[in-house]
């Protein structure tokens, strides 16, 4: 009791000698005992002395909070609003007090001040803003009841101990300014630039595999609230005082400067804050301490520095100058310094709620995380309802990928601080990470409710779109952006790569070049703009591009890899050049560039050693003597036509109905002119196949049985196998051309690889920035066992393609679990399951985090095909993973190493495959269009795709390249698919996680019969390979379009 009493004596006499600073710290000590209203609204004044206004309304909140009908806090959040430019609040504010005080009518002398201010701030509303005495009557108006610390404040500390739930509210201790959300900006940094904190925010591919989210360059110090009302008017530094003499009133007339409008308030609230203080003979620590706050709002860190360093010269473990010098230096991206006064800061005062959440944001810019989080979580232990700190924590939870904290924390803010747009917008970020999809979309659509010109949470709305492959609303989201501001340069770059997606180069590459206007260091768009030059053909201008982003001056790892990328594409786009005007069966990547090269290319490696080691392709303008795209690649004629709308409609068929998989008409055209292709081709084959049995079967029929061809004419495969990534996209899919008319000679008979070769050619020159290569073509890698990557669970992110097949997967691993009684660990040592009841266990495990408990360590194991080619005998499949990734989050995923051993057994079984589907259509059952006699070659070539998809030996692309050999092949046995493969589908993960091939094809049939008509039509057809004969004129048949 005595203390408290001692308190209040030094809290008397620090207010006398007008000490707020000091005052506050005395307050803060006292409410962390008990909560007292009187006390709550004792530190508000403090605070108006202070100019901290932000802080005044949170304490006003705290104290209507415990007690609504406190008058006095109705008085000093008015009074707030009111110096913050918001007029209207502060009325609604007042009327609402003095509401209360007319049916309480308990202190007449607040009630006839609460009068006053409304009709003097109704009557300033009535006649405008010209009239600065009524500014001025207004600005005496501050509780002239002054600060009560007398008997009373013991009596209402007392009264006040016993309320029900004051707890919440007790913990709370003073901040010296707020951060990054509508309860506050530190130092009431309401400087004019709305949102400039969120507004350098930039937008890419996610986490998830969805699209990627840049962090935030600057310090966020500043407000992303989005709402324009609180930063019109910056705080006017010490204009008033407890004592409200007339003294007061003659030194505020003369200062302040008549205001013609309400936009030049802002602009003589600066010119008043600082003039004032200046002329001052003897200025306080706290007026001085106000003085820098000011500066730091203005932008003048170096002022405002040198302002904070005379006051800790006099005072070096001073917290309030501390907190605001390493605010300065924080601005100026000084953040190590930054960090060091926070931390002295704290060390002075272990309460200095401030310290503690400014140096968890310092530490966030710097990357670091974990204290980050520490920072904050102690804030919020003096702040526990504090919207702006769980805002920052949330942000910080989202950059660490800790989505489920992140949702949590930002969940909390928008309950305390509904109408925070930037919590809204990152709360649609971190569940969509997860998963939660619809939730997603609502915070996001919230975010823009409250502020329809937040053009950042239209951008991350678009990404939201594309993640779920709804073009339409992307682009109708990004319209909203450009009609807000037609300058911002990333809705043109999103839209470019929203284009670039669907296969609209042509529209891509103009919203590239207005980005790169307006910023023309941007790496990104550089490389995406040269990519699409690349695909459409315009070689000068790709290299062009590519060059410039090899130049750039890079701040990042993430830029640093594409700088790598453009070293490697660019190496293609020469190539590409120099074979231009060739027949497009001499395009051939795996064989003509070296394995070093697309090993390096694949993997993303620094080109350091492929510049030593490799050839290097010659220079652009050689490339281009040898011939340029020629116009007659670009004529249109009947058979192009013919052709290129039949491909449109059979290419379409290649799409998954699935979050993540945008419709890509330049894949989906490609597609379809390779299966046209594929059924041409081996229409061809087969009919030598089947000339050559009826020879046979005439000089076998004295046997009785005729004899099967056995000895294939097997040219030496410029490239050998199927499809390298079961994961690929079929947004992203591309087969890739190659006329078979092979280079040594015309072969009547094909190997499976070289049917597969025609889809991978295709592949690989309509999107030519994708790595699409045989596995086995590469260097080294490929004995070391070179194979995809494809998680479903990145962290705690859901990959938004790949999530769908989570559930399938885990209880795959599960039955191989069971069923093998072991795992591998990443030594590949085997992990024994069988004892301690663990097989048990892994019954009834539901989750990752499960079965990482039961075994204990990483792990894998393959899941397994039954084989065709040798009866009995088990292939090993699809490796399943389970990696830990951090504290909670966990890499699970399907990898697929392609060894020389595994390559071989599958290399056998496609033969077999093979075989058997040219062995069920020629014979007797040749050119049938009876739809019951063809199951047997229906069943073959589904076959023959479930061992593809088990195979994956590309480094990517195989989803896509399995599905256009599957069309080809039913469109060469007459049998042509005309619907669509099912919503939620995926055909090469369905092979994935099926044991024996009959049991795909049993799966494939149900929906794929039902959609196949039986048709000769496709003979018509021109000729693929004559049609579009040379590298020229398939580019240009992939890159024009009528619209």
């Amino acid at each position: 009791m005595a203390s408290a009493i001692s308190e209040r004596v030094e809290l008397a006499r620090l207010c006398t000698s007008r000490d707020w600073s000091k005052a506050i710290r005395v307050l803060d000590s006292l409410l962390s005992k008990s909560c007292a209203i009187q006390d709550i609204c004792n530190r508000a004044f403090c605070y108006s002395q202070l100019e901290l206004h932000k802080h005044v309304i949170k304490d006003c909140d705290k104290a209507l909070q415990l007690d609504p009908t406190v008058l006095q806090a109705y008085i000093l959040k008015g009074r707030a609003f009111s110096s913050l430019g918001r007029k209207e609040e502060a009325i609604l504010v007042w009327e609402k007090g003095h509401e209360h005080a007319l049916h309480q009518s308990a202190d007449l002398k607040q009630l006839l001040e609460l009068e006053e201010l409304l009709t003097l701030a109704k009557k300033e509303r009535s006649i405008g803003c010209d009239n600065h005495e009524i500014e001025s009557e207004l600005s005496m108006l501050v509780s002239e009841s002054g600060l009560p610390i007398s008997e009373n404040s013991s009596e209402t500390f007392e009264d006040h101990r016993n309320l029900s739930d004051p707890s919440k509210l007790c913990s709370e201790s003073r901040d010296e300014s707020e951060v990054h959300s509508k309860s506050g900006d530190n130092f009431e940094l309401c400087n004019g630039i709305k949102d400039e904190a969120r507004g350098k925010e930039g937008f890419g591919s996610q986490m998830n595999g969805n699209h990627n989210i840049h962090e935030k360059s600057n310090f966020e110090f500043k407000s992303s609230n989005g709402s324009s009302d609180t930063c019109n008017k910056l705080p006017i530094v010490c204009s008033s005082s407890s004592d409200l003499s007339q003294k007061s009133r003659k030194l505020s007339n003369k200062t302040e400067t008549p205001r013609n409008e309400i936009n030049d308030e802002t602009k003589r609230n600066k010119k008043f804050c600082v003039t004032r203080i200046s002329k001052a003979k003897s200025i306080s620590v706290d007026f001085r301490l106000s003085r820098g706050i000011a500066e730091v709002n203005e932008g003048k860190y170096a002022h405002a520095i040198s302002i904070f360093d005379q006051i800790l010269k006099e005072d070096p473990n001073y917290p309030e100058a501390l907190i605001g010098r390493g605010t300065a230096y924080a601005f100026q991206r000084e953040l190590e310094s930054a960090i060091s006064d926070f931390t002295k800061a704290i060390e002075s005062n272990q309460s200095a709620c401030e310290a503690w959440k400014r140096r968890g944001q310092a530490r966030a810019a710097l990357g670091l995380f974990v204290e980050a989080i520490e920072d904050l979580s102690k804030a919020l232990e003096f702040e526990p309802n504090s919207a702006d700190i769980l805002h920052e924590r949330g942000i910080v939870n989202f950059k660490f990928k800790d989505f489920y904290a992140a949702v949590e924390d930002l969940s909390a803010c928008v309950k305390l601080d509904k109408d925070n747009t930037s919590a809204f917008t990152f709360l649609g970020l971190a569940l969509s990470s997860i998963g939660e999809y619809k939730r997603a979309e609502e915070a996001h659509l919230k975010s823009i409710q409250l502020d329809r010109n937040f053009v950042e949470a239209w951008g991350h709305l678009t990404q939201f779109y594309q993640d779920m492959a709804n073009p339409i609303k992307a682009l109708e989201c990004l319209q909203e952006v450009l009609q807000i501001d037609g300058r911002f340069s990333k809705a043109y770059h999103l839209r470019g790569l929203l284009l670039h997606g669907m296969g609209e180069h042509r529209k891509a590459i103009k919203d590239l070049s207005t980005e790169l206007s307006i910023e023309s260091a941007n790496i990104e768009c550089l490389y995406l703009r040269a990519s699409c030059y690349h695909a459409i053909g315009e070689y000068k201008e790709a290299v062009k591009d590519y060059d410039a982003a090899l130049d750039l001056e890079l701040d990042s790892m993430e830029k640093f890899v594409l700088q790598c990328l453009a070293f490697y594409q660019k190496e293609i786009a020469l190539y590409t050049a120099s074979k231009i005007n060739s027949e497009f069966c001499w395009f051939d990547i795996d064989d003509d560039l070296d394995p070093l090269f697309k090993e390096y290319w694949c993997k993303r490696l620094h080109p350091k050693n492929v510049c030593e080691k490799v050839y290097r392709q010659p220079p652009l303008r050689e490339s281009l003597k040898k011939g340029k795209l020629r116009k007659q690649d670009f004529a249109v004629t009947k058979q192009k036509t013919l052709l290129l709308q039949a491909a449109d409609s059979i290419g379409r068929k290649i799409q998954y109905d699935c979050p993540g998989f945008l419709p890509n008409r330049r894949q989906h055209r490609m597609a379809g002119l390779a299966a046209i292709e594929i059924a041409q081709k081996v229409s061809k084959a087969w009919r030598s196949m089947q000339a050559e049995w009826k020879h046979s079967n005439k000089s076998t029929m004295k046997h009785g049985k005729r004899a099967r061809r056995r000895e294939r004419i097997n040219m030496p495969s410029q490239n050998r196998g199927g499809a390298g990534c079961s994961t690929s996209s079929l947004s992203e899919t591309s087969a890739s051309y190659g006329t078979m008319e092979d280079k040594s000679s015309c072969n009547s008979i094909m190997s499976w690889q070289n049917v597969y070769s025609l889809a991978v050619k295709w592949r690989q020159i309509s999107e030519p920035c994708d790595p699409v290569v045989w596995i086995n073509k590469l260097s080294e890698e490929f004995n070391a066992g070179f194979g995809s990557h494809t998680p479903m669970v990145l962290g705690q992110a859901k990959v938004v393609r790949y999530f769908p097949n989570f559930e399938r997967t885990l209880e795959v691993a599960k039955t191989v679990m069971k069923d093998q009684s072991y795992v591998c660990n990443k030594a590949d040592n085997i992990i024994d399951l069988s004892r301690d009841g663990k097989v048990q266990d892994i019954t009834h495990a539901k989750s990752c985090s499960d079965l990482y408990r039961i075994v204990g360590e990483d792990f894998w194991l393959a899941t397994c095909c039954n084989s065709t080619a040798f009866e009995g005998k088990r292939l090993e499949g699809t490796r399943i993973t389970l990696m830990k990734m951090g504290e909670h989050g966990y890499d699970f995923a399907i990898r697929t190493p392609c060894t020389p051993a595994r390559w071989d057994q599958f290399d056998t079984e496609m033969t077999t495959a093979w075989e058997a589907v040219c062995n069920a259509y020629c014979g007797e059952n040749y050119g049938s269009t009876d739809f019951n006699v063809l199951e047997n070659v229906r069943d073959a070539i589904l076959r023959m795709t479930y061992y593809w998809y088990n195979f994956m030996p590309l480094s990517r692309g195989s989803a896509a390249v399995g599905f256009i050999v599957m069309l080809g092949l039913l469109l060469a046995a007459n049998m042509e698919f005309t619907g669509n493969i099912p919503k939620g589908l995926q055909v090469d993960w369905e092979a994935i996680l099926n044991f024996d091939p009959n049991s795909f094809s049993d799966s494939i049939k149900s929906w794929l019969d039902p959609s196949l008509k039986v048709t000769t039509s496709w003979k018509d057809y021109p000729d693929v390979a004559s049609t579009f004969s040379t590298t020229g004129s398939v580019v240009a048949a992939l890159s024009t379009y009528n619209d």
